[in-house]
């Protein structure tokens, strides 16, 4: 039976290496996909199924497939894929602000319809605002990394910063941080809810 982990996987190699796509094109028809989630990276993907998760839905089964695509300026070569000239699949996205351009033109070289939503700076900022600082700062200390925290805040560099741009930057500071505070921080909103372009992706599958 097909799984998502083995499309993905063989999305990945269709976009890197060209070819007909003959091998995913057969398990986005046995996974029954009718939707693609086009995301710039792992850490957005983690926030989008912790939400999905978290509102008791199973995208896969609703034939969703959620997409890192490893940087958004792979945003055409996968819009190609998945969209009107490849497999045909109705289009959905998240992006940054800065790389709503590249999405912008992904979409109208494929021939879709746009529909993906922008976050003002990124998906991080707009969590980091939703559940606010103070949150954010109980869920790092939850995490046993309130010194590697403090030991950030003491650079001459975070000095004269928001305490949201300092959040927004130690995030990103240490491999694989930033993936895994995408679906902690979506477990930090409890009963809140998530920011709008996440929520509106969510409500558009």
């Amino acid at each position: 039976m097909a799984d998502m982990d083995a499309f993905r996987d063989e999305l990945a190699r269709w976009a890197a290496a060209g070819g007909a796509g003959d091998t995913a094109a057969q398990l986005a028809a046995d996974l029954g996909l009718r939707t693609a989630v086009l995301l710039e990276g792992p850490s957005d993907l983690a926030a989008v199924e912790a939400l999905a998760a978290r509102e008791g839905r199973d995208l896969t089964a609703e034939g969703v497939a959620v997409v890192s695509m490893g940087g958004a300026m792979s945003v055409g070569r996968y819009a190609g894929l998945l969209g009107p000239p490849g497999l045909g699949l109705r289009l959905t996205g998240l992006c940054d602000a800065r790389e709503e351009p590249f999405y912008d033109r992904g979409w109208q070289r494929a021939g879709a319809v746009r529909d993906f939503h922008v976050c003002v700076a990124d998906l991080e900022d707009e969590m980091i605002r939703a559940l606010g600082p103070e949150r954010v700062e109980e869920v790092i200390r939850s995490e046993d990394e309130l010194r590697p925290w403090q030991t950030f805040l003491s650079q001459p560099a975070q000095h004269g910063r928001t305490r949201q741009q300092q959040l927004r930057r130690f995030l990103s500071t240490r491999k694989g941080r930033k993936i895994r505070y995408g679906s902690l921080l979506v477990q930090a909103l409890d009963g809140a809810p998530p920011p709008a372009p996440l929520a509106g992706l969510l409500a558009g599958l």
